[in-house]
């Protein structure tokens, strides 16, 4: 294993030259000055070339090229979640920092296996579920801890995209395809954020499509305290991508949830009895964010920070809607 970085900038490989490392990660981590993007790896020289070229760094024709080099101290995994846990699994046992795309496997028991290994080496893993880091979902926070909406009653979430082009992963079954792992997790994920890590699912549906992987789905979850949360998500609908949480006094909306650009300015709306108050908060870079809390967790000195805990209860309450799912399918 190669020692640890001791210097205050963490040098980084991407494993994978997915579009949403090309679109949206690697402009932002280009700019981050805690870290440094040492290379690009693709099983296809060219394409490697031609990201590394765009973002200028190292070119590398093979995953494992990459993970074998020893000034590489952490790693960003784009590729299709089925290979999620191999290749985490692979950087991990040489001793790099992994911040992989969500979800982070597809499924509890691999998690399960990474969140250990990563706590016995001593490593950052990471979820990249960048909505996690806007600010948007701290100002939400403080208007319900003021009492703006009273006592939570009801949370609710739709994360909808329209169609993908026939030819993704997402269709294809094998590949951790579907539109629970795509876009299910997010409804999952922000109703644990508001609600509590201890959610039950009380129902569940998932529809198949036309290649055999589910292309939409809902979800019904209980919090101890009895909140209920009712979710919805699917990539065959008009884009939708909100939260709200409707309380004893009033209700909550975030109308711009999970993929705000980062100069767009969030509006969260407040309903009261005969009242309507719309906040617009500032515009906010939650890919940059993202990262920069990645590489601050990856450069923290002695024990790095732990994030075990929320990969394994967002990976167990995706497995409880899956079985919620198969059972509502008996009917």
């Amino acid at each position: 294993m190669p020692e640890r970085n001791s210097g205050r900038v963490l040098r980084i490989g991407v494993v994978g030259c997915a579009d949403i490392a090309i679109r949206r990660v690697l402009p932002a981590l280009a700019e981050l000055e805690p870290a440094e993007l040492v290379a690009v790896a693709s099983r296809h020289a060219g394409k490697a070339a031609a990201v590394a070229a765009r973002f200028g760094c190292e070119a590398i024709t093979g995953y494992q090229n990459l993970l074998a080099r020893d000034d590489i101290d952490a790693v960003y995994v784009p590729l299709p979640p089925s290979m999620h846990h191999e290749w985490a699994t692979r950087a991990l046992r040489t001793g790099k920092h992994v911040l992989c795309e969500k979800p982070l496997t597809t499924s509890h028991a691999q998690t399960t296996e990474l969140v250990a290994l990563a706590r016995d080496l001593g490593l950052v893993l990471a979820e990249n579920f960048m909505f996690l880091h806007h600010s948007q979902h701290d100002a939400v926070r403080k208007l319900v801890d003021e009492d703006a909406i009273g006592a939570p009653q009801v949370f609710s979430s739709s994360f909808g995209i329209p169609p993908l082009h026939p030819a993704s992963f997402r269709y294809t079954p094998g590949l951790g395809s579907g539109a629970l792992l795509d876009v299910g997790v997010y409804p999952l994920r922000v109703a644990q954020l508001f609600l509590s890590a201890d959610l039950e699912v009380r129902g569940a549906t998932l529809r198949i499509g036309e290649t055999g992987v589910d292309v939409a789905g809902t979800a019904l979850l209980r919090a101890p305290g009895g909140v209920t949360a009712q979710l919805a998500w699917g990539f065959e609908h008009s884009y939708r991508s909100t939260y709200s949480l409707w309380g004893t006094r009033g209700r909550l909306s975030v109308l711009r949830a999970f993929t705000p650009p980062e100069h767009h300015k969030p509006l969260v709306r407040l309903e009261q009895q005969d009242l309507v108050t719309e906040y617009a908060l500032p515009a906010d870079h939650q890919v940059r964010n993202t990262l920069a809390a990645f590489v601050n967790a990856a450069l923290t000195d002695g024990e790095p920070p732990s994030f075990g805990r929320a990969l394994l209860e967002q990976s167990a309450l995706v497995e409880q809607v899956r079985q919620a799912a198969a059972e509502s399918s008996k009917d």
